[in-house]
């Protein structure tokens, strides 16, 4: 015990070690605070070890500032932070699926990093409407007569059933009843937003004539749901919204329409099933239609509404919108996007998304192509070479749809393959990669630009630490 004692008697002081000039740097860079708490938190640590003999003396002076350093960069890394998506999934809900384009974030930090007219009108010079900086921009893009934006599809799904049909029943196709991910069902959806859910037809067939007969004086409004994350084959009927839409005017209710991921442009173009627009659900008579912001639209987290004005305008008094609306930044990012889709050819070159599931599998190999030069310009002890693969849209859209394409497969000598993805996941700027037949897949359509040569930077410092 005396010697351990001696050995804990040579730890410096804590405002003697605060003083060394290295240390000192770390104090102007974290804060004095900040670095008062490393080295007390280091010391410590020391102390507890050499206490409970796992540790036989004191560390040097340099391996201490090296601790306290390492303390401090952890400490400061942000929890939630920038990856690269090498998995080659374009809406990785576990990666926060859409990414923002250089232009949309520009525009974000310009509001953000100052005041904003947010609901000031500079023309009136009052208060004025959150929501009016999107109304005319997607109303020329959908040929709706009002927008509505909300913090996600869901909450949009919640507040129209809310305002349009509170006691009163929703007639929906049992074909229908999604569940999306977190146990997230339309079913309790309905019931929780006090409507009545009425069901027709069977899982995979509804009529015409199920939704009619189902109609009573207690309806009170048709829908539709997109079924976005599965599909049913085989025997199947289902009713299409032009002929919902006359069913339900018919009988002076509303038809809503839940699209999920919602588009503004046709995605044959890029090799695609069909899938309706936005703007065509309205044509064919929907009254409500409601799709996500960060899917296949390629924008922030949001849920919009459209449709027409006397039903958006309702949901506006409803006091649940106060609970479920959008703030500055995400108000600023659905502008910048939607107005790259003004011009349609522009918005394939400039939302993400929409680049990504452009390119063509003859892309990816040439990316692969240019990803293995880096990889052999910086002379790496790994084996690369190009493998074909699967890729996907994700975000539940399109689930039974795969895009061909190419990937980089990879191996580092004697090292194994999960070995290797493990590490590249908890570098500073983390890769998200696939291991197949024991080697780490690189796939380059969700690989940004530049961020090849990151990866080549993870790996060098990989092989390093296992040289």
């Amino acid at each position: 015990m005396e010697e351990t004692q001696k050995i804990l008697s040579r730890l410096p002081k804590v405002d003697l070690f605060l003083s060394r000039p290295s240390v000192s740097t770390l104090a102007e860079t974290y804060s004095a605070g900040l670095a008062k708490e490393a080295v007390q938190s280091v010391l410590a640590e020391v102390r507890q070890a050499i206490l409970a003999g796992t540790r036989a003396d004191i560390p040097t002076d340099g391996e201490l500032e090296k601790m306290v350093s390492e303390y401090l960069k952890e400490r400061e890394t942000f929890h939630l932070r920038r990856l690269i998506n090498a998995t080659g999934t374009v809406l990785h809900t576990n990666l926060g699926r859409s990414i923002l384009s250089k232009a949309v974030s520009r525009h974000v930090a310009a509001v953000a990093t100052s005041y904003s007219n947010l609901e000031y009108d500079l023309e009136a010079g009052g208060r004025g409407s959150r929501y009016s900086h999107l109304t005319r921009m997607l109303c020329r893009l959908t040929g709706a007569e009002d927008v509505l934006v909300v913090n996600n599809n869901a909450a949009a799904v919640m507040l129209v059933l809310n305002t349009l049909v509170p006691g009163k029943e929703v007639v929906i196709s049992r074909g229908e009843l999604v569940e999306i991910g977190g146990f997230f069902r339309i079913p309790q959806v309905i019931e929780h937003s006090g409507g009545i859910i009425r069901e027709v037809g069977t899982t995979n067939k509804t009529h015409l004539a199920d939704y009619k007969s189902a109609v009573t004086e207690n309806t009170g409004a048709l829908m539709k749901v997109h079924t976005s994350n599965y599909h049913i084959i085989g025997f199947t009927q289902s009713v299409g919204t032009d002929e919902l839409a006359a069913l339900a005017h018919a009988e002076g209710l509303p038809l809503i329409n839940d699209l999920g991921s919602g588009l503004l442009i046709d995605m044959t173009r890029f090799g695609l099933p069909y899938e309706p627009t936005v703007k065509e659900a309205l044509q064919n008579g929907c009254d409500i239609v409601t799709f996500s912001g960060d899917k296949l639209l390629g924008g922030p987290q949001a849920g919009i509404i459209v449709g027409k004005k006397e039903y958006i305008q309702a949901m506006k008094k409803n006091q649940l919108l106060r609970a479920l609306r959008v703030d500055k930044m995400v108000i600023a990012a659905l502008e910048a996007t939607f107005r790259s889709y003004l011009d349609e050819e522009w918005a394939v070159r400039e939302v993400p998304v929409l680049q990504m599931l452009a390119l063509t599998k003859e892309d990816c190999y040439r990316k692969c192509e240019q990803f293995i030069a880096a990889l052999e310009e910086e002379r790496l002890p790994v084996t690369a070479e190009i493998v074909e693969v699967t890729d996907m849209v994700g975000g539940g859209s399109y689930p039974e749809y795969t895009m061909p394409s190419y990937a980089v497969a990879l191996t580092v000598n004697g090292v194994a393959a999960a070995e290797i993805e493990r590490r590249l996941r908890l570098m500073e700027i983390p890769v998200i990669a696939r291991v197949q037949h024991d080697k780490v897949c690189f796939a380059v359509r969700t690989i940004q630009e530049n961020e090849g040569l990151i990866i080549c930077r993870n790996l060098e410092r990989i092989c390093a630490d296992l040289a």
